[in-house]
């Protein structure tokens, strides 16, 4: 399991405290990393407000220098991050993967993030403007500057995803080594991305697996009870339970749950020393409600070349 960083710059009601309190949010990160975690998710995007644009990568940077892990420990950790999308004044969000854009962030992540090479770089969204091909080869040249050691995509189709392996190759030829979707009880919208992932061996990373900010409260009760009442007889919470069930979804699958308290990020771990029996799966699969319709910001998608 990895963290999710997000809630930590996100600027909401009942997270104002942490987002006001640096020094709790970086406890937050040791306490995962503490615990074993070694993959902190984050992105250039994540950030209160348009003018503290990579807040949550400084946060993270700053965790990650001050942890008291041994060198042997630090180098396992994967600090993931993501670009691709913009914003500037009055909160205008935009799409942008031009070769020079591209370069420019993942030079500013990096700088953020105290690193002088990203292990993980992610192709946040995908820009209707250009064509699918030639924004990826701007994720391919990424690669050939070693700016990154490797590169992962968010929010892409199946069809999209085997694109980007027919250009730039499996994890074993060096190309695409995971995908950032969204997946949960809530939303299984394109799972058949998990199948293509299970193919070539890809890490699935599912975003908000428990439901997104301000929505994971909803878990385990409502039309979501049955993960409260399994979780119930085994012990746990119904977000842990959530946990192993994404875990028993796909070999492929490593959920990245936010948390802006410590209290969250030892809760969602312990969903790692559950394994679900076949029934129980079945009763899990059986109770999700119909799928929430396609997120529309994935609407728009790029053409491929003709």
């Amino acid at each position: 399991m990895g963290l999710g960083c997000m809630p930590l710059s996100t600027m909401s009601p009942n997270r104002m405290e942490i987002l006001n309190d640096p020094e709790g949010a970086v406890a937050v990160i040791h306490a995962a990393l503490d615990a074993g975690v070694t993959l902190i998710d984050t992105a250039d995007i994540y950030a209160p407000s348009w003018d503290t644009f990579g807040h949550n990568e400084r946060l993270v940077g700053a965790a990650f220098s001050t942890w008291n892990g041994s060198p042997e420990a630090k180098n396992k950790v994967v600090i993931a991050t993501k670009g691709g999308i913009t914003r500037g004044p009055k909160e205008r969000w935009g799409l942008e993967s031009s070769l020079d854009y591209l370069l420019r962030a993942v030079e500013a992540s990096a700088l953020r993030l105290g690193l002088d090479q990203i292990k993980l770089w992610q192709h946040h969204r995908l820009d209707p403007s250009m064509t699918f091909e030639d924004q990826f080869e701007n994720v391919l040249a990424l690669l050939e500057r070693g700016l990154i050691e490797r590169i992962g995509v968010s929010n892409y189709s199946a069809e999209q995803l085997r694109r980007a392996i027919d250009i730039g190759g499996t994890p074993d030829q060096g190309g695409v080594i995971s995908v950032q979707n969204q997946f949960s009880p809530r939303y299984r919208n394109e799972a058949e991305v998990m199948d293509v992932c299970e193919e070539f061996g890809i890490a699935y990373l599912p975003w908000s697996p428990l439901g997104g900010i301000g929505r994971a409260e909803g878990v385990g009760t409502g039309e979501f009870g049955a993960f409260g009442e399994v979780g119930a007889s085994l012990g746990v919470s119904a977000y842990a339970t959530v946990i192993a069930w994404l875990l028993q979804t796909s070999p492929t699958v490593i959920p990245i749950p936010g948390a802006s308290k410590i209290s969250s990020v030892m809760d969602s771990l312990s969903g790692l020393s559950v394994t679900l029996t076949e029934e129980e799966m079945s009763i899990l699969n059986s109770s999700l409600p119909e799928d929430e319709p396609l997120d529309e910001e994935l609407l728009n998608q790029p053409a491929f070349r003709s």
